[in-house]
């Protein structure tokens, strides 16, 4: 006869927060990484609650941050009360960024904590955090390299939280990036191996500030030099195929420079462009 084994007990979503927050505590200060998104605003508020004035936000601008992320961020802080500074990023001026290798990410986020780290070693900042949760680590992420060089904290992975119950504490706490789409740095829609530009990046932007006037929600520009390929969430796929938003999609994006306009039937994905990286390779 078997014996019955018991199971551990599901961990409750206040217990992964009070982890985070005993996470929290350990460094005496603390720099947080913040881009705006709700992973970022959540550890910043969270940071917030048990250092107080002993954290610092930080945001970095660059031509691969975009002007509505930037007044996504602002509105978060006018509604936190986060001690904050933007500072400016020179990534762009690296050719190994430029080239737009697979490891792209790396050497945007080795440009972003070392110069966090030259922060904290000015200010006397103890530690460094970013946002990386418990479903960042099933895709092709190699910035997480670059924090690990510069021994960056991972708080919201240590307390083993997903997305969805970040998005849930943040509701809990009233924060109004709860629900923000998912976002990430407009070089993310450049395909591996075409140049990261300040021209193609702003093409991109132009792109989704057009979908974000006809009310689109969730969606992403994917740029393939002539051609724009959009991807919509598939709830909102059919009110882009209807024949007259199709037109105004393609006559507005042709006067950004585009020759060819194209809607892309799986709809929004996160990180579609790493399908090339796992593609079999023809025999």
């Amino acid at each position: 006869m078997c014996a019955l084994i018991a199971s551990s007990p599901p961990v409750t979503l206040e217990a992964k927060q009070q982890t985070l927050f005993q996470r929290l505590a350990q460094p005496r200060t603390l720099l947080v990484a913040l881009s705006g998104g709700a992973d970022s605003a959540y550890l910043s508020w969270a940071a917030r609650q048990v250092l107080g004035p002993r954290v610092l936000a930080v945001t970095a601008l660059s031509a691969s941050f975009s002007a509505h992320d930037r007044e996504q961020v602002e509105g978060f802080l006018r509604h936190a009360g986060i001690a904050h500074e933007f500072i400016d990023t020179l990534e762009l001026d690296n050719p190994l960024y430029v080239a737009n290798s697979r490891d792209r990410c790396y050497h945007c986020k080795s440009e972003l904590f070392s110069q966090l780290s030259g922060i904290a070693a000015a200010r006397g900042f103890a530690a460094i955090a970013y946002g990386i949760n418990a479903d960042d680590t099933t895709d092709f992420r190699p910035g997480h390299r670059a924090a690990a060089e510069h021994q960056v904290l991972a708080p919201l992975l240590d307390a083993r939280l997903h997305k969805s119950e970040i998005r849930e504490l943040s509701r809990q706490a009233g924060l109004p990036t709860w629900d923000r789409p998912a976002s990430a740095c407009l070089a993310s829609r450049i395909p591996y191996g075409t140049p990261v530009t300040i021209e193609n990046l702003s093409r991109v932007e132009r792109g989704e500030a057009i979908l974000r006037e006809l009310g689109f929600l969730q969606f992403r520009v994917r740029y393939h030099e002539e051609l724009a390929r959009i991807e919509i969430a598939p709830a909102e796929l059919p009110r882009a195929l209807k024949l007259e938003m199709a037109e105004t999609l393609a006559q507005r994006f042709k006067q950004l420079g585009f020759t060819y306009v194209t809607l892309d039937l799986e709809g929004y994905r996160q990180g579609s462009l790493n399908a090339a990286i796992h593609k079999p390779s023809k025999k």
